[in-house]
């Protein structure tokens, strides 16, 4: 079964947490949201109706700051007042109105509020000011002759209003005062206001007890001929004694109107809303897991122990911060690490020589043993027939074999010891300048018997030679050693070359000894350098020599750091050597 990425299990759990939150507002306020706003508005509508009747009971308003509260009110709630009694009479004049003052100088109030509910785009449009002259056709008030209802009131030849009818009375006058709902007021329910107060007054026993009692109405009232939802509120107070009564009517259709608009609404930004919810899930889950996958590569890598391809996060955060933290540790893993081979090299180097080293040491033990072994035989053997008693004539034949056999001990015994102090770095060099073929004619002479045993003749050629830096006593060993070997390895009646020229490549001098005689194999060339080593295993100790004699060389000139080797010619073996 394949496993789920964290970018997909991201999206997964952010989509659907945003989902479900954006589903319970969705559903939360399509089921909530009307009771809710209906609740919020009559608490503040009736917080705003008590405040204002407990002012008016407690202070000495006059009929101007009346006006002034009641249109705060009007202002705060949206919605229109009045104070009225138990039978429904307004006790209060309209806030909106006109003084009109007459030619013989009397004050006529004309109130506007049913005017203004059927004709307040007509009336604002008039554009009454104060001092303008208006004529007003309307009903007057029985009880009050100085209040009169307007049916149309006329500005210039221009009215506003409905047909006049009869009994009617028709005063003109100049406006001393005029007060108008604001343009957005004038369609919110002034004439609502004058319905409401035909529809619950005379007030119920029941409602006029509980009143009575300081209790304040909250009524829910549906228009029979229009089906909207209002809100009725009434406020008890005492003024002067009697029980009145402020009456508010707050309209809560719109609030239902723009709920069902927001249920269609809501279909298409729901729609929306889960696209862009989608989007945005996608978005962050990318953004959060993508230092996560960089993360995850890189700690794979480093499983396997790539170090290399390390690289931080550039986030200034936890992720940022862990990223470096992973980078500096790969860095130190690394260069432990690679020090850790080196050393596990070193060590398996040091392991492998040292298994080198027992083996030689095991094979020069074995090889010294069987050098040594025959000599001490042939002693042994002619000391005895000395003990034994030779014949006279053989007594000295016997001493000079013991002796001879001795001195060839002392050489092999004398050339282990040098070369153990050579490959235990026991010796220290003293250097010298000086002409090598000097040093090489001086040995040709000392050497004159033995090549002359096998007719064999020594030339030395110099040319262009460098003096040479190294130890005199040293070079010596080398260069009679290497003297020697060509000797014994040379057909008799043939020519010992040797050459000292200048080396081309490094300025210094390269030294060459060429004897004609039998080749070395080419695959055992690298190992004439061991001890005891001889290319014919067959081959007489007579003629071989120790088997130590190039293994000196080789830690003569290694100490010297001088660079040599051997090769084959045509028709014998050459050996160099390259001074620096």
């Amino acid at each position: 079964m394949r496993k789920r990425g964290i970018t997909v299990k991201l999206f997964a759990v952010t989509a659907l947490f945003f989902l479900v939150f954006y589903a319970m507002i969705m559903i939360f306020q399509l089921l909530f949201f009307d009771r809710f706003y209906q609740h919020h508005k009559t608490k503040e509508a009736a917080k705003h109706i008590h405040q204002l009747a407990e002012g008016y009971e407690n202070n000495s308003w006059s009929e101007e700051e009346l006006t002034r509260q009641t249109l705060s009110y009007m202002r705060k709630t949206k919605s229109p007042l009045t104070i009225v009694d138990a039978e429904g009479f307004q006790l209060v004049k309209d806030p909106f109105n006109i003084m009109l003052e007459t030619g013989d100088g009397k004050v006529v109030e004309v109130p506007l509020s049913l005017l203004v509910t059927n004709y307040g785009k007509q009336l604002r449009a008039l554009n009454i000011i104060k001092g303008d002259t208006l004529i007003v056709q309307g009903e007057t008030d029985a009880t009050v002759p100085s209040v009169i209802y307007p049916s149309v009131i006329t500005k210039n030849e221009f009215s506003v209003g409905e047909d006049p009818v009869e009994n009617e009375v028709t005063i003109e006058g100049k406006v001393k005062s005029i007060s108008l709902p604001k343009a957005g007021m004038i369609n919110r329910g002034l004439g609502i206001l004058y319905d409401a107060l035909l529809e619950w007054f005379p007030l119920k026993e029941a409602q006029i007890k509980q009143l009575s009692k300081g209790e304040s109405l909250q009524l829910d009232w549906v228009e029979s001929w229009s089906g909207k939802h209002n809100l009725v509120l009434i406020e008890p107070f005492k003024k002067d004694g009697e029980m009145q009564y402020m009456f508010s009517v707050t309209s809560l259709q719109e609030i239902r109107d723009t709920n069902e608009a927001l249920q269609i609404f809501y279909v298409y930004i729901g729609i929306a809303g889960f696209i862009l919810i989608l989007l945005l899930s996608l978005f962050f889950s990318r953004l959060v897991s993508r230092p996560l996958i960089k993360l995850n590569e890189m700690a794979k890598k480093m499983v396997h122990l790539d170090f290399s391809s390390a690289k931080p996060i550039k986030q200034k955060d936890e992720l940022g911060s862990l990223s470096n933290n992973m980078l500096v540790m790969a860095q130190n893993l690394d260069v432990a690490l690679n020090e850790l081979k080196q050393a596990n090299g070193k060590l398996k180097q040091d392991m492998e020589k040292r298994v080198q080293m027992e083996k030689e040491q095991r094979e020069f033990f074995e090889h010294a043993s069987h050098e040594l072994k025959t000599p001490l035989s042939i002693v042994k053997s002619f000391a005895e027939g000395l003990q034994d008693g030779v014949s006279p004539d053989k007594h000295d034949h016997y001493i000079e074999v013991i002796i001879e056999e001795s001195e060839k001990m002392e050489v092999l015994i004398k050339d282990m010891l040098d070369l153990a102090k050579l490959e235990n770095g026991a010796i220290k060099l003293r250097k010298t300048s000086f002409l090598l073929s000097e040093m090489i004619e001086d040995l040709a002479d000392k050497l004159f018997c033995i090549a002359k045993e096998k007719n064999v003749v020594i030339e030395i050629m110099p040319k262009n030679e460098q003096h040479i830096l190294a130890d005199y006593e040293w070079m010596e060993r080398v260069m009679k050693n290497l003297l020697v070997n060509a000797i014994r390895h040379s057909k008799p009646d043939s020519v010992i070359a040797i050459r000292i020229e200048l080396d081309q490549e490094n300025g210094g001098s390269v030294f060459k000894i060429e004897n004609k005689g039998a080749q070395i194999p080419e695959e055992q060339i690298e190992k004439i350098w061991k001890r005891f080593y001889r290319t014919e295993s067959s081959r007489s100790r007579m003629t071989g020599g120790t088997g130590l004699g190039l293994a000196i060389v080789q830690q003569i000139l290694d100490l010297h750091a001088f660079h040599y080797g051997a090769e084959n010619i045509p028709d014998g073996v050459r050996f160099y050597v390259r001074f620096n």
